[in-house]
């Protein structure tokens, strides 16, 4: 089945034509309602009527995350918040979110292309949806939701977290599709062979997972444990949420919906355009949204586009799975981390030096994250009431502002190793930037 034949089987010529006709209009909206990128193009000598066609996107300039920052909350949006019917929000580095508006034609296209996904995953009216994403301000609940929805599926929205109820109501309930986070999908494997229930009980056959990378290791091992078909998903709230792009069940690359996400890859030292097939940044242009359009939005994530049709059948550019980012970046159970967010809060406390190491890793299927941080030489390290009440402070600040759970280790001054060149903040041991 297929969800929208019209645009997910079209020809390429047909495509570019539809992309040219709403990158058109879409430059023409923001030139004239957003400052920010009419001053942007201003200086780089481009106006609307430079755009004739998807073929001048290069043109066009860049939009990065710090741009969402520098604009918060609401300056980047092009419509009078009167018509704004919903904000989302993602963490950002120094405390402040990044924001992002949906008009109703947004919340009606958001919900068309998680239709467009689950379809693909081979979901159906007559399934039970399970979404064990997180609802909120995060996109991830809600977007699974709502195109459970179009597509008229039974949805259960239990959001995230209690491990042994999401186990219940998967059992009574009937669940047949699993969305949440590909970590918390395995967890959940593991928890069911570890319960006292039978597994031929369950009636789960296929999952959507995104929100976080993850390795064709760890799909094997959600299908055998869970034994249904793992479906990878790619998204990102800036963009729309999840729904930019899916695999379908030849899981052979995600389809980008690009009749309204236009994809190119860049290199991200050079910012030049690559051929096709190149590994590089993907970079997105919305050409459909109108609370907050974006021109060529860069990701920071490393893929590459393959445009040869699908054996599914969808003629849509494929996007290979992630396989690293150009940034500093760390996604941790569907939570975007920055170092510079930690070393923003250790600054602000005068019992702790600048000197930090975090240490991210896969316990039981679910990411932890640990905090090793160095006090000052003053501080009364062998008194361990204090250093239980710096300890615990530190972490509470942290969790406010990464809105994560993490561990703290106090270590005495001079302990962290230094570096003559880069300094070395980040310890990933979860193997899941490769490319196996």
């Amino acid at each position: 089945m297929i969800w929208n034949e019209t645009f997910e089987c079209m020809s390429r010529e047909e495509m570019r034509r539809c992309q040219s006709r709403r990158l058109v209009d879409m430059v023409e909206r923001v030139y004239h309602n957003v400052p920010f990128y009419r001053k942007k193009m201003q200086e780089m000598g481009v106006g609307p009527e430079d755009i004739r066609g998807i073929e001048d996107l290069p043109k066009l300039p860049f939009t990065t995350k710090q741009d969402l920052r520098d604009n918060y909350p609401y300056e980047l949006f092009a419509v009078p918040m009167s018509e704004v019917v919903r904000v989302h929000a993602s963490s950002g580095t120094t405390g402040k979110p990044t924001v992002v508006g949906y008009t109703r034609k947004d919340l009606a296209t958001w919900s068309e292309v998680m239709a467009r996904t689950l379809t693909a995953a081979g979901v159906t009216r007559h399934d039970f949806v399970h979404v064990a994403y997180g609802y909120g301000l995060f996109t991830g609940g809600l977007g699974a939701h709502c195109g459970a929805e179009k597509i008229g599926a039974s949805v259960i929205p239990i959001s995230g977290g209690n491990t042994r109820r999401q186990l219940q109501i998967m059992h009574d309930f009937g669940s047949t599709a699993l969305a949440c986070t590909p970590s918390y999908a395995l967890h959940l494997a593991e928890a069911l062979m570890e319960s006292d229930y039978n597994r031929d009980e369950f009636k789960l056959r296929v999952g959507t997972f995104g929100a976080e990378p993850w390795t064709e290791n760890m799909r094997r091992e959600i299908e055998e444990k869970f034994r249904i078909k793992a479906i990878d998903i790619f998204g990102l709230s800036e963009i729309i949420g999840p729904g930019v792009s899916s695999e379908c069940t030849c899981q052979n690359g995600l389809h980008v919906f690009e009749d309204h996400f236009v994809p190119e890859i860049i290199d991200p030292v050079t910012l030049e355009v690559l051929p096709e097939g190149a590994d590089g940044e993907i970079v997105f242009t919305t050409i459909t949204k109108e609370g907050l359009p974006l021109l060529r939005y860069r990701t920071r994530d490393l893929t590459s586009l393959d445009y040869s049709p699908c054996r599914c059948g969808r003629t849509l550019v494929r996007m290979k799975k992630c396989f690293g980012r150009s940034d500093d970046m760390l996604i941790i159970r569907g939570v975007n981390v920055f170092p510079s967010q930690v070393e923003t809060v250790l600054l602000e406390m005068k019992e702790t030096s600048p000197h930090y190491i975090i240490t991210v890793d896969r316990k039981n299927n679910l990411d932890t994250l640990e905090l090793q941080v160095e006090v000052k030489e003053e501080f009364p390290f062998d008194r361990i009431s204090e250093l239980q009440k710096l300890t615990d402070r530190i972490k509470r600040t942290m969790e406010s502002a990464l809105q994560i759970s993490l561990s703290v280790k106090l270590v005495e001054t001079k302990t962290i190793a230094r570096s003559e060149g880069k300094a070395v903040r980040v310890i990933d041991k979860r193997k899941i930037g490769n490319r196996e």
